[in-house]
Formats: C-alpha cells, sequence, structure tokens
C-alpha cells in the first residue's frame, strides 16, 4: 500500500511540475507569419477537420503545404482530427478553415496545453508507472525512485508542455511496446511499436532494435518448429496493424506514395539549425553540405549509420535478451541521431527515453546523459522564451537522481557494468584502479561546462560577426559527449557477460 501511495505522490508531482511549464511560452508564440510547432498541430487539426482524407497530403488551394503542410504518419492526422472535433465544439474560430492561420488565444492556449497533458496522462505516464513495477530484482523503493526521476526528465517535458508537442504519444507507445515484450507478449508488443510508427516517423529510431529481438526469439525456438510459427504471427501482426492505420489511404497508390514524400523529404537536406549531430560539427570546419551534393550525403549518412549500429544489432540478434534488447535502443537510436540524415534536435528524445529505461541499471551515466541531452535542447528552449522551466528543472532533476541513487557512490566499473571489458584489458590499463575518480572528475567537469555555456547562452550577446557562436559550441560540445556515451553503450552491450548464463528463451 505504501508503495501505491509513493507512486500516486510521484505521478501528482510530474503533473504539476508539466502543468507548470505549460504556463510559459510556446514555439513560435506572437512571431508571424510562420509562427512555430504549436501553430503546425494547430494548423493540422484545421487541415483535419475541414477538408477530405483523400487531400490531407496533398497542396491544394485549401491545403498550402508550404505552410506547415502535414508531414507525420496517419495516426498523428487521426489524432489531429480527435482534437479538432472537440474544439470546433468548444470555438469553432479555433479550427476555421483559412482564417484561423496563426490563432493565439488564452483559451485556445489553455485547449492545447490540455491536449498535450491529456495524451501524456493517458499515455506515456500509465507505460512509465507499470514499467517501473514489472522491474525484477528490484526493491519497492528502486521502482519508486525509478519512476520519479523518468517522469521528471526535463527534456521531454520541455519539449512537449514548453515548445509544444506531441512525442509522450510515440514514445508512450513504444513504451508499451517494451512493457509487452518483456512480458513475452509479443504479438502485443508488435502492434503498439507499430502504433508508434504510425504516430511518428522517427521511431524507426527503435525498430531494428525491436526486429532483431524478436528474429532472435524465433531463431532461438528454431525456424523449423516453434520459431517459424512465432515470425508468422510477428509477420501477420504488422501486416494486419499497417493496414487498419493506412485503410483510408490505402486505396489508391497515389495518395501512399504522397504520404511517403511528406514523411521522407529527400531535398531538406542532412540536418536543420544546430543539432548536435556529426554532420553538424563537422560543418564547422568543412561544409559539407557545399562540397557534398544532397544524393552523396543520403548515401554517406546511410552507410555510417548502418555500420554504427550493426554490432549492437547483430549480438542483440545472435543472444536475445530484454537486458539486451533495452541496451540496443539506446545504442541504435543514438547512432541514428548522430549519423543519419535529416536529424532535428528534439530527436535526442529518442534516445532519452531509452535511457530512462536503464537509470535502474546504470544510474549514474543515465543521469548523465539525460543532463547533456537537456542541454542540447538549450539553444531551442531561448528561442522559445523557455529558460526559466530549464534553469528550474535541470538542476531538480540532478538533486532528484543524487537523492534517489547516490549516482556518485555509482561510478566503479562493475556500478558501469564495465566489469567484464576492464578484466579484458587488465595489464594493459593500469589507471583502472583510479577509474572512479577519473568518471566523477569528468562528469563534474561536465557539469562545470554545460553551466558555463548555459550561463553564456542566456546572458552574453554573442560577437556581431559569430551570431551562432554559442548554439554552435553547445552543438559540439554535446555531440561529442553522444560520442562518448556511443562507445560506452556499445562497449556495454558487446562485453556484455550477463546474458551467456541466461536460460535459452523457451
Amino acid at each position: 500500500m505504501e508503495k501505491w501511495s509513493l507512486m500516486t505522490m510521484t505521478v501528482l508531482l510530474a503533473l504539476t511540475v508539466r502543468w507548470a511549464v505549460s504556463l510559459g511560452s510556446y514555439s513560435g508564440a506572437g512571431k508571424p507569419p510562420m509562427y512555430g510547432d504549436y501553430e503546425a498541430q494547430r494548423h493540422w487539426q484545421e487541415i483535419t477537420y475541414n477538408l477530405p482524407i483523400r487531400q490531407w497530403y496533398f497542396n491544394t488551394s485549401d491545403n498550402n503545404l508550404l505552410y506547415w503542410g502535414l508531414d507525420y504518419p496517419p495516426l498523428t492526422a487521426y489524432h489531429s482530427f480527435v482534437c479538432a472535433y472537440i474544439a470546433k465544439l468548444i470555438n469553432p474560430d479555433w479550427v476555421a478553415l483559412h482564417t484561423s492561420r496563426g490563432y493565439e488565444s488564452q483559451p485556445h492556449k489553455l485547449f492545447m496545453r490540455t491536449t498535450v497533458f491529456v495524451a501524456d496522462l493517458l499515455v506515456y505516464i500509465p507505460a512509465v508507472i507499470l514499467y517501473c513495477f514489472s522491474l525484477k530484482e528490484t526493491s519497492a523503493k528502486k521502482k519508486v525512485s525509478s519512476a520519479l526521476c523518468i517522469l521528471l526528465y526535463p527534456g521531454l517535458i520541455l519539449i512537449d508542455h514548453g515548445h509544444f508537442q506531441y512525442n509522450s504519444v510515440s514514445l508512450g507507445l513504444a513504451l508499451w511496446a517494451v512493457l509487452c515484450l518483456s512480458h513475452d507478449w509479443d504479438l502485443l508488443g508488435s502492434v503498439a511499436f507499430c502504433l508508434a510508427l504510425n504516430y511518428k516517423q522517427m521511431e524507426l529510431y527503435h525498430s531494428l532494435p525491436f526486429f532483431c529481438y524478436l528474429l532472435g526469439k524465433c531463431f532461438k525456438k528454431g525456424l523449423k518448429g516453434k520459431g517459424l510459427v512465432l515470425l508468422a504471427k510477428l509477420a501477420g501482426t504488422v501486416l494486419v496493424s499497417f493496414a487498419a492505420c493506412w485503410l483510408p489511404f490505402g486505396t489508391d497508390v497515389e495518395q501512399i506514395m504522397q504520404v511517403l514524400r511528406r514523411l521522407f523529404p529527400i531535398d531538406r537536406g542532412l540536418f536543420e539549425d544546430k543539432v548536435a549531430n556529426i554532420w553538424c560539427t563537422l560543418s564547422v570546419l568543412i561544409k559539407i553540405k557545399n562540397v557534398i551534393s544532397p544524393r552523396t550525403q543520403l548515401k554517406l549518412s546511410f552507410a555510417v549509420t548502418f555500420l554504427s549500429l550493426l554490432p549492437a544489432c547483430i549480438k542483440l540478434t545472435v543472444q536475445p535478451s530484454l537486458r539486451g534488447f533495452k541496451f540496443a535502443l539506446v545504442s541504435c537510436a543514438l547512432s541514428f541521431f548522430l549519423f543519419s540524415f535529416q536529424v532535428h534536435e528534439k530527436s535526442i528524445l529518442l534516445v532519452s527515453v531509452p535511457v530512462c529505461l536503464i537509470i535502474n541499471e546504470i544510474p549514474f551515466m543515465a543521469t548523465w546523459f539525460l543532463l547533456v541531452s537537456t542541454f542540447s535542447l538549450l539553444p531551442l528552449l531561448l528561442k522559445d522564451e523557455l529558460l526559466l522551466p530549464y534553469a528550474v528543472t535541470t538542476p531538480a532533476f540532478l538533486a532528484v537522481c543524487l537523492a534517489a541513487f547516490s549516482i556518485l557512490e555509482k561510478t566503479s566499473a562493475e556500478d558501469l557494468q564495465l566489469k567484464a571489458f576492464s578484466l579484458s584489458l587488465k595489464g594493459y590499463v593500469s589507471w583502472f584502479k583510479s577509474f572512479p575518480r577519473i568518471v566523477r572528475g569528468l562528469f563534474l567537469l561536465s557539469l562545470a561546462l554545460m553551466a558555463i555555456l548555459s550561463v553564456l547562452s542566456a546572458a552574453v550577446p554573442p560577437p556581431q560577426h559569430l551570431p551562432d557562436l554559442f548554439p554552435v559550441a553547445v552543438a559540439v560540445v554535446s555531440c561529442l559527449h553522444f560520442l562518448l556515451f556511443l562507445v560506452y553503450f556499445n562497449v556495454v552491450i558487446l562485453w556484455d557477460s550477463k546474458n551467456r548464463g541466461q536460460k535459452k528463451i523457451s
């Protein structure tokens, strides 16, 4: 009973923080003519409510695709339609065709904020609570601590309830899929992940670990018996799930092709804004967009992304385990973020939520990563006038992790899941004895650097000849952190000895 009381208090605290952040500004507030993501979501409600489905993704006189044209999969469009239906009942002006463009008012802001709040409450938060309760070999106190840290992760709160998006829906559905797989409900897990992928195409970041884990289970069961049956069931489940989501568009091939063109716009370029990935960082030295053609950029990013995630995927397929699956979700999503084509700064959330899932296993490294991921969003948050929520939620999150997990005491090779790796280097690297002290020192140095750059970005005007100095600095520093984290997570995966003693999947 005490456990449920603590979890209830955790949820109430998380909801309070979300609502407090939602009282602030949002993307593009009072900034015509394009405004921002807030207006994009409102405009999609306008389009989906007033136009027939066959026009949602096409450029017409009533649907100018250059003005926040719909570029997310069908489930996002259906969600927009449901929100628009409710909005129409409250105030038809909010979704009136053409005349509602750029609509802003306090009642409308309250409505839009509430839609995100409700989506979070219905999809993401229940998945987090059930996931934490399902953790094995974990005390009740640790389960509550994990839930508290996950629900107070500032990156997702600041983007969804500050900047304004519905990431909690797709990430929540993906989390439901992980939860189902952890209970061996593979078909339900497949359905949940298909829904996530059909809500936001960026869930492709997580697709390979799901595929490799389930394929590995089929191999373990034997492809001449139960494994083949499971493979057939999974294939059928995926096909039926996609068919159901795309049914209104399935009557016309041109409709399907147009939706796909909107979902994967190659002509937008290698990256946008100052995103903390390798291509933006390298562009500080070499203007990649000017040196390499767009087609070559696409091929190069695909090749590097594929090679970087290959080791984790092979290991997961050969040795499928739930623990390996969760670490592969982190590694593969981070590879996509660092090396793939057309990455947005907000895509780091696709890495951060899987990291949240392993915060009880490696609290020190998980906390460090989640702090860096939030810091990488700083230029966007400053643009949206969300400095105060950032300055409050980020140190508060660090304080909660310090209190819940005593992270500064969890820096030994064993605590960081590096014991097998350290044993393989024994005799070659003498400084492993002082490893915990070195790691703590690097962590504190990293915190100091992020704090200094945060203050400079917020308070010091950049030189006139270097207007993007601080956003670029934030991107480069974050990218260097992410590259080190990628190496770390791959080392943990490849040197993982815990899976070798596990029973084969029956």
